[in-house]
């Protein structure tokens, strides 16, 4: 299959681009700088040039495809505008990429975040939350799966709070700059609220077969760790720091604060059932050993 990638530099979308080409697809990925063209090319992957914002690029791009994998979104998000303008960015390219291909019967995967569901785990049935900071794109990749109807094979895989590989990435790598800045390795709340998490070595092999397999309309979890306290979390960092490690207010972290307190666990069984997906690779809390100071 010939799969066009937006995001391909990414942490997730990175090691996305290594799994189809190890498993003998071909990759044409967006790239919107020389060392993005650059890294993509190393890889093995064809490049086009553009942003998520070049609309008729990403048209171009879905033509020439076999397929989709939707991973870009914007670098800044750390005010509230910021993080509205990013979302709304993704939103009007997940349309584009949607109109290019309804009727065609070629899949797109898109990507969004595993939904909070008070007092359980959170599974794939859960519908994501459409208000909020981020209800934004809850809103785009519901309104894309429902483009289902109308003869668009679209998929979503919700992501965890914490996509890690090297002991970076995720809300706990977040969390570890701040901690750099600050001199504390704070965290939110009372620390006993649980984020999920997954390698993003294991995500790509999902993302994998999901476009390779998945049913049109279905969303799936890649949910490795369904979800560890954020005082383990903060605890590691600190330690690994040498760093103190105490509880800080939720505004510590912008507009991220009120999700960084939220009990957020996830599961994965139906997808691991369905489509046999099962994660190999270390553990948040063991990957966060490799976070340098």
């Amino acid at each position: 299959m010939h799969v066009f990638v937006t995001g391909g530099t990414g942490t997730i979308g990175s090691a996305v681009v290594t799994e189809l080409l190890g498993k003998g697809h071909t990759v044409l990925a967006l790239a919107r700088s020389v060392a993005s063209t650059q890294i993509l090319e190393t890889a093995g992957a064809k490049v086009l040039q553009g942003d998520l914002a070049d609309l008729d690029v990403l048209r171009s791009g879905a033509a020439q495809s076999d397929g989709v994998i939707s991973l870009a979104f914007g670098r800044d998000y750390g005010s509230p505008d910021a993080l509205a303008r990013a979302i709304a960015e993704e939103s009007a390219a997940l349309t584009a990429l949607g109109q290019e291909l309804i009727g065609s019967d070629r899949p797109i995967v898109t990507v969004s975040g595993t939904p909070w569901v008070s007092g359980r785990a959170s599974t794939e049935a859960d519908p994501l939350p459409t208000d909020g900071p981020v209800g934004g794109r809850g809103r785009s990749v519901t309104a894309l799966l429902d483009l289902a109807s109308c003869g668009l094979h679209a998929m979503a895989v919700r992501m965890p709070r914490t996509v890690h590989n090297d002991g970076r990435g995720g809300f706990p790598g977040l969390l570890a700059d701040a901690a750099r800045r600050t001199g504390v390795a704070g965290y939110p709340g009372d620390g006993t609220q649980r984020w999920p998490a997954v390698h993003a070595l294991d995500a790509a092999v999902l993302f994998r077969l999901v476009l390779e397999s998945a049913p049109a309309g279905t969303a799936w979890h890649a949910v490795a760790d369904e979800g560890d306290t954020v005082r383990d979390i903060a605890t590691v960092v600190g330690r690994r720091l040498g760093l103190p490690v105490e509880q800080v207010p939720q505004d510590s972290f912008g507009p991220f604060g009120p999700i960084f307190a939220m009990d957020q666990p996830a599961s994965s069984a139906r997808t691991r059932d369905a489509l046999g997906w099962q994660p190999t690779h270390p553990s948040l809390l063991q990957d966060l050993e490799n976070v340098q100071p």
